[in-house]
């Protein structure tokens, strides 16, 4: 039976992350009703992170409040104390009863249990919005169970500036909107890619790929993820869809280089998929 939590292939294990704490396509996003369940259940999760007026941070990936809570105005302009009373809305932009998630109830909750889980910081601030009380007020929250979280984003240099006086926090970084990613097409291309991502975030324990990009990677006869690999990273391959054309196929081409983890926001439909169309 599918649990959404890892795929499995000629001894191979790749991990399945909850996009944005979803493990059904249906899922309100960074509930905490799911990230509870997550970590009963020690899977892989991720949220996304903005700063708020307290210098805290909320789990949210919009820079404004309109579309995903039921409150108005941008993050970062909003104290704590008003985000807690917010709502999440759901797909359709209904409200729903989940409460609006900060970092500190996250860390919260991690503290209470789920050892085996791990949930994934995907920074979507700049450099220029993470000042002192910013940096503070993250370490203050994440120290107490940095083991089970990773922090990553395009921006290394924030990335950096947030993570890097946390004992035990991972970093991972996504080089996909750098320039040098929209035009791989030779081995030299990918081979300088890599070299590029690894030089450029070099505390990096895990690189994001948006999944073409090992795709096209392996149509060229390259095998960016061994070459991730052979630098000390892991790769995780963002972010798949069930609507996807020929998924089964593309499941089958990113376990063949043995990716260390796959990102979708429909992990149970994933596994099932990979359980009932592929050798296992």
């Amino acid at each position: 039976m599918a649990e959404g939590l890892a795929l499995l292939a000629g001894g191979h294990s790749a991990r399945l992350k909850w996009h944005r704490l979803q493990r059904e396509a249906t899922d309100t996003p960074f509930t905490q009703s799911r990230l509870r369940e997550g970590l009963s259940l020690g899977a892989a999760m991720e949220v996304d992170l903005r700063r708020h007026g307290d210098h805290g941070f909320a789990c949210l990936h919009d820079a404004t409040l309109d579309r995903e809570t039921t409150g108005t105005g941008p993050v970062v302009a909003a104290r704590g104390q008003s985000l807690r009373r917010l709502r999440l809305r759901d797909a359709q932009g209904k409200p729903t009863r989940e409460p609006l998630l900060l970092l500190d109830g996250l860390a919260t909750a991690l503290g209470k249990g789920g050892a085996r889980a791990c949930v994934q910081l995907d920074l979507k601030e700049k450099r220029a919005a993470i000042d002192p009380a910013a940096a503070a007020s993250f370490r203050k929250d994440v120290s107490p169970c940095a083991q089970q979280l990773i922090l990553s984003g395009h921006d290394w240099d924030a990335v950096k500036l947030l993570g890097a006086h946390v004992p035990g926090l991972r970093l991972g970084f996504d080089p996909c909107d750098r320039p040098a990613a929209q035009a791989l097409a030779t081995k030299a291309d990918f081979a300088g890619f890599v070299e590029m991502t690894v030089n450029a975030a070099p505390e990096a324990s895990i690189i994001y790929l948006h999944y073409p990009i090992i795709l096209n990677a392996i149509a060229a006869g390259f095998d960016v993820v061994d070459a991730m690999h052979r630098h000390g990273r892991e790769v995780d391959a963002w972010t798949l869809k069930l609507e996807q054309p020929d998924l089964a196929g593309i499941l089958k081409r990113l376990m063949s280089v043995r990716v260390d983890q796959v990102t979708t926001g429909d992990p149970l439909a994933l596994e099932a998929l990979w359980l009932g169309g592929a050798p296992v």
